[in-house]
């Protein structure tokens, strides 16, 4: 666990807790560590929650999959990010999506209660933790409506141009990456891969955008009839 400390220093979970204060946490949380390799499920939808889990390497997909087994990424999940807190809240709803390893990842899980109950030995710093935890959800809540803002968009251009916007203010620049690749975009923007190409090629014929794999970078004169 001492390998990731600095990545829990630098997680909303544990802002303006020292290491020495987050090593006792980790031991008052009951904190367990867990391998997954590439594509492999971390949570299954059905599964009941009773843990919050956070992200120490690698990354993950929060995913969710019809009967008929098409996939719809709701989010990806960076080292030192919570994932599955809210099904954790209520461990008496089976959870409705699956968190599914984007590559070798460590997995971090927190016993729930804990979070929520002040230790036996009344620790200082629990208070802030419980704080910092419903900082993390609301974070959580602004993810997913940045994406309602982008699925309420009618057209596949207007989805891309929505998310590629928010991806470049988020960003600070005209030029940036984007963490999905091309059938990821497709999923999380739950368009056809086939129908977001052709509509990437005709916004770089446009002269709107250009891209290379998942960099991007969008042209000062945007789009007639957009927004």
């Amino acid at each position: 666990m001492e390998e990731f400390l600095p990545v829990l220093k630098k997680s909303s979970l544990f802002s303006g807790v020292s290491p020495d204060e987050i090593r006792s946490m980790l031991k008052c949380l009951s904190a367990r560590m867990k391998h997954f390799k590439k594509d492999e499920f971390i949570i299954r939808s059905g599964d009941y929650i009773h843990s919050v889990g956070m992200v120490l390497s690698g990354t993950a997909l929060i995913i969710q999959e019809d009967f008929w087994g098409k996939r719809s990424i709701i989010s990806e999940v960076m080292p030192g990010t919570l994932f599955a807190e809210t099904y954790a809240c209520i461990s008496s709803v089976p959870i409705e999506m699956s968190v599914v390893a984007d590559s070798d990842c460590e997995i971090m899980f927190l016993d729930f209660n804990k979070i929520l109950t002040v230790c036996t030995s009344a620790c200082g710093f629990h208070t802030r933790l419980i704080q910092n935890f419903l900082s993390a959800i609301a974070g959580r809540n602004l993810v997913l409506t940045k994406k309602m803002q982008h699925m309420s968009k009618k057209t596949i251009r207007e989805k891309l141009l929505s998310y590629l916007s928010a991806e470049s203010l988020k960003s600070n620049s005209s030029t940036f990456d984007i963490p999905f690749n091309r059938q990821q975009l497709a999923d999380y923007l739950s368009v056809d891969r086939s129908a977001l190409s052709n509509e990437l090629s005709k916004l770089q014929a446009e002269e709107i955008l250009n891209f290379n794999k998942n960099r991007f970078t969008l042209k000062e004169q945007g789009p007639e009839g957009y927004l």
